[in-house]
């Protein structure tokens, strides 16, 4: 499929409910509003494709940059690649999730990821808490640099509350996702979420929680699940 076909399916999977939902969310124009369900209905049909990545998320279309992130080669992607679409990766959808999976399956994720959480833009930084976080679920413990992830968990703890609404947001989930994923740190992740306790974050009006750390981390542990790795980050 080329980029303009899928365009046009795009289109017509377009639904407006969808698409008003993702607006209130933080979309901006160019969108159709394509669940995402049927972006991997064209998934199907493209597999993963590098080249045909890259040109969709230069659309500028959300749906179809969304699509680029579930589409795109892990082996294939460099960083300078990845470095330019978090810079262009506007919203949460695209700055917590797409950029962050394909980033996070790459052997640049870890470095990326310290990189990025420097960032003074709030979705380049919020980004980069999400790389790391997924990069911990993805790999084995023996290829995580578990010193500096005990630091980073430290940081978690004393920056928090004072970090930009989004980042505060990834930070959080960082502590659930190194406490679920890896378990030589799960005891140092409970620790901290529960110095950090409820984590407060604006998110526009709509029904999403901000999950309660130690809570999440201790119904991992009652499920027997502590340091299951996933597959991949990509969901």
């Amino acid at each position: 499929m080329t980029t303009k076909e899928i365009l046009s399916e795009l289109e017509k999977y377009g639904n407006e409910q969808t698409k008003s939902t993702y607006i209130k969310h933080g979309a901006i124009e160019p969108l159709f509003g394509v669940k995402v369900q049927d972006l991997k209905k064209i998934l199907k049909k493209t597999k993963k494709n590098h080249e045909l990545s890259l040109e969709l998320y230069a659309t500028g279309n959300y749906d179809a940059m969304y699509l680029a992130g579930l589409m795109a080669d892990e082996k294939q992607i460099t960083k300078e690649q990845l470095e330019l679409w978090v810079d262009q990766a506007y919203w949460s959808y695209l700055s917590e999730y797409a950029v962050p999976w394909i980033a996070a399956e790459t052997e640049h994720g870890f470095e990326l990821g310290l990189k990025w959480i420097q960032s003074d833009k709030e979705t380049v930084a919020s980004a980069g808490w999400g790389t790391l976080a997924y990069y911990a679920a993805v790999n084995e413990d023996e290829k995580l640099d578990t010193i500096a992830y005990t630091k980073l968990l430290d940081t978690v703890e004393k920056d928090i509350h004072n970090a930009k609404n989004r980042v505060r947001y990834t930070m959080n989930g960082f502590v659930i996702a190194v406490g679920t994923y890896v378990e030589e740190l799960t005891k140092k992740s409970k620790e901290v979420a529960k110095k950090i306790g409820k984590v407060t974050v604006d998110v526009g009006g709509t029904a999403c929680k901000v999950p309660l750390a130690i809570d999440y981390i201790d119904k991992v542990i009652t499920k027997g699940r502590i340091g299951v790795k996933r597959k991949t980050a990509r969901c």
